[in-house]
């Protein structure tokens, strides 16, 4: 990123960038921050931008070989183009010596570093990775919006109003901009602000749904799940995610029997450390035999839609409602 910053700081761009990562906050900013540097303002002529699974590479390519009117340079953005994982021979075999007027600049999601296409891009150009943040950056980078702002908030607070949020920067900004316009008249952020204003992923309500259900908390567990629908998530998606945490705490519990802080915990499965902490926490309410079953019971509730015994809402009711061993 730094890099970037010096490019865009001096004036001096790579013919080609490939900013890619799981936080499409930075891939957005940084895209829109080169945009404004390396193109004339309202340079239609001379900007263009193509975006999905089928981009037309031979058009593109056929474009990078105009030269720019009245203009330095061409410069084409590229998104989720899926080119770095499959597809993009053709387009590594032309940015290999691509026309010296046209720049690229390409945003993903994933790439697979082994592509043809990656390589070039490495060779020829600038490769960012935008991952997602941890923790402590953060806080800073919240902190230093606050300030800003004139507002202030506590470390507690500043901890209660990630675990509403998540670590999505985009997500983050949105709350943020929320809770400053809530607290205009105030300087000081408070857990009530945060508890009144800020929404709950729905990935805090499933949860919520599976300490209700490590309680033997049926019907809290039940409304969370009509909260759910109420607010139009599928009943298959519900089943997924339920799933997907099952999935989670029993990698933990694993982890942690085998004597795994959480700092660790959280750099195996891809979270940051107070999320490893609450996964820890919930886990600990299970047994791995109980987590073991509820896993099965997600299979054979997808299973019972998929062969019609029984509709999507029903089974997954019924999973709630059924003994996991907690």
């Amino acid at each position: 990123m730094q890099r970037i910053n010096d490019d865009i700081k001096l004036g001096n761009f790579k013919q080609i960038y490939l900013l890619y990562g799981e936080e499409r906050y930075l891939r957005r900013q940084y895209t829109e921050r080169l945009q404004k540097a390396m193109c004339g303002e309202g340079d239609n002529m001379n900007t263009h931008f193509y975006e999905g699974k089928d981009v037309p590479v031979g058009e593109i390519i056929d474009l990078a070989e105009t030269l720019p009117f009245l203009a330095p340079r061409r410069v084409i953005f590229i998104s989720n183009s899926g080119l770095f994982k499959s597809g993009g021979e053709k387009m590594a075999e032309y940015l290999a010596a691509p026309n010296e007027s046209t720049y690229f600049v390409f945003t993903e999601s994933e790439v697979d570093k082994r592509s043809k296409l990656y390589k070039t891009v490495q060779s020829k150009g600038y490769v960012a990775e935008f991952a997602i943040q941890d923790e402590n950056t953060l806080k800073r980078w919240i902190g230093g919006i606050l300030n800003k702002e004139g507002k202030k908030i506590t470390e507690s607070t500043v901890q209660l109003f990630l675990t509403k949020t998540g670590t999505d920067m985009e997500n983050i900004r949105m709350e943020l901009e929320k809770l400053i316009c809530y607290c205009m008249d105030r300087d000081v952020i408070t857990d009530a602000d945060v508890n009144t204003i800020c929404t709950n992923r729905i990935s805090n309500h499933i949860f919520d749904m599976i300490n209700a259900i490590a309680d033997g908390q049926t019907p809290k567990a039940l409304q969370l799940y009509y909260d759910l629908l109420a607010l139009r998530e599928p009943p298959m998606r519900i089943l997924f995610l339920i799933a997907r945490q099952y999935n989670m705490l029993l990698q933990v519990k694993e982890l942690k029997s085998r004597g795994y802080d959480n700092k660790a915990i959280a750099a195996k499965i891809g979270v940051p450390a107070f999320v490893a902490g609450k996964y820890a926490a919930q886990a600990s309410r299970f047994k791995t035999a109980g987590l073991c079953k509820a896993i099965t019971q997600c299979v054979e509730a997808e299973e019972a839609v998929k062969t019609g015994q029984m509709n999507d809402m029903m089974s997954v009711e019924v999973l709630i409602v059924s003994k996991h061993g907690s």
